[in-house]
């Protein structure tokens, strides 16, 4: 980025995104504009400013302080309004032949934060050989960040090429239906990634005194298997990988919960909703 400080001010305005990530920045004292978009809070990496994360002023966020300096990663929290629940926004940048030490530092913070209600992870990860649609790497250590990702069961949302033929730049997010119409667009300057683009939406309720539960003591069961049974599952989980196919199973199941199991309320505890957002991601 370096000097070019009027392109992104004049697209993040235009544009009125009200998250703008970048990574693989790399600042120095000599680009003093890197603190002053107008209108944005701006949170930067601990390492030089690899990462970056401009959020609007007007949303009430707090970073997230980590213990390991060695990764090149950075976590805020959005604190949702009213009866809106709090999002994570990451973003994370992995050079090329990361050292395993390093990846595992990124590992712990993904576990301390993937516990979130609403989580959202971007970044340039490095791994070309990852095939996201059979979830498979033919390197240990894609196979092992495959692993995590699963583990911590986060869903990678970008499905083509963000820096010539290969897919270097990921979205990932903890919650089937949170994010939606990404895009993969132009470059900013003079990087040679991709931007990508999408929206963070939700419809989960948040009570604040009680909130409902689900009373399975008067399940229809009959219906709930009927409704199952209607789905048609192979048509549904074609050329879908792991991820993608847990993802639309729950979404079945938990249409057909809707529908077959009652609710009741519960004193003392606390739902959740997700507020609409939009944002991007580039280098």
């Amino acid at each position: 980025m370096g000097n070019k400080q009027g392109e992104p001010e004049v697209m993040v305005q235009q544009q009125s995104y009200d998250v703008v990530t970048i990574t693989e920045m790399w600042w120095d004292d000599s680009q003093s504009w890197s603190t002053a978009l107008n209108g944005y809070k701006l949170f930067r990496g601990r390492r030089g400013g690899g990462v970056a994360l401009y959020i609007k002023k007007a949303c009430d966020t707090i970073g997230i302080e980590t213990n390991e300096d060695g990764v090149e990663c950075l976590w805020v929290r959005i604190k949702g309004k009213a009866n809106k629940v709090d999002i994570i926004r990451g973003v994370c940048y992995c050079p090329l032949s990361q050292e395993e030490e390093v990846d595992n530092l990124f590992y712990k913070q993904l576990k301390n934060v993937s516990g979130s209600s609403a989580l959202v992870l971007v970044g340039d990860f490095n791994l070309p050989d990852i095939c996201w649609e059979l979830n498979t790497a033919e390197k240990r250590q894609s196979r092992k960040f495959l692993e995590h990702m699963e583990d911590n069961f986060l869903l990678q949302l970008v499905g083509e090429p963000t820096r010539g033929g290969t897919m270097l730049d990921l979205l990932f997010t903890n919650r089937d239906g949170l994010v939606g119409d990404v895009v993969v667009g132009g470059q900013l300057g003079h990087s040679d990634h991709g931007i990508i683009e999408f929206l963070i939406i939700g419809e989960i309720r948040r009570y604040i005194n009680k909130t409902f539960t689900l009373d399975f003591r008067r399940v229809e069961f009959g219906l709930f298997k009927r409704l199952i049974q209607k789905v048609p599952w192979e048509a549904a989980l074609k050329n879908k990988g792991v991820l993608e196919s847990w993802a639309c199973f729950k979404t079945e199941i938990l249409r057909a919960q809707e529908q077959t199991v009652p609710v009741c309320r519960k004193r003392s505890q606390r739902g959740k909703h997700l507020e609409r957002q939009g944002g991007f991601g580039g280098t």
